[in-house]
């Protein structure tokens, strides 16, 4: 199965270094390597990250058998959704951080040499509170799949 080609009415990449202006995270733990569709209509954003053998995780995660822990595959969907909100009127440099983490189903290894292809669509945005239906997938096959929620915090917490 193959990944769903860009839809060209909505597709706008972004590079590491502009994502970099949008989210706090860096190497070695930003997990999006590019953005290939950005929707606010559709309110879906879809990201990917390349998962190469050099990864970090991979040296304990595990030694001769490499397997990117779910943990850090829910954690690249954050980071979309992180990016979608960011790009969003009035959210500007402030930083959610996780509320919930719901109804997440791990279905497939992803191993070094996988594409991960990163989907959210959002479900609730205000200006406090979050929430998407993720899906990481790698050839059109379903990887890691959830409902992921934040909260931004008020002023001052994470100083």
């Amino acid at each position: 199965m193959t990944e769903p080609a860009p839809d060209p009415s909505v597709a706008t990449t972004l590079t590491v270094a502009e994502i970099e202006r949008l989210i706090p995270h860096r190497w070695p733990f930003l997990l999006v390597d590019r953005i290939d569709e950005y929707d606010p209509e559709g309110r879906r954003i879809v990201g990917r990250k390349a998962v190469t053998a050099t990864e970090w995780f991979f040296q304990g995660h595990f030694p001769g058998l490499p397997v990117m822990p779910g943990v850090i595959q829910v954690e690249a969907l954050a980071q979309t959704m992180a990016i979608y909100v960011a790009r969003q009127p009035g959210f500007g440099d402030r930083i959610g951080l996780f509320a919930g983490i719901d109804e997440v189903r791990f279905k497939r290894v992803v191993v070094p040499g996988d594409t991960l292809r990163l989907e959210v669509t959002m479900e609730k945005l205000g200006s406090r509170f979050g929430k998407g239906r993720a899906v990481a997938s790698v050839d059109g096959e379903v990887a890691c799949e959830g409902l992921l929620s934040f909260v931004i915090p008020p002023a001052g917490v994470l100083r």
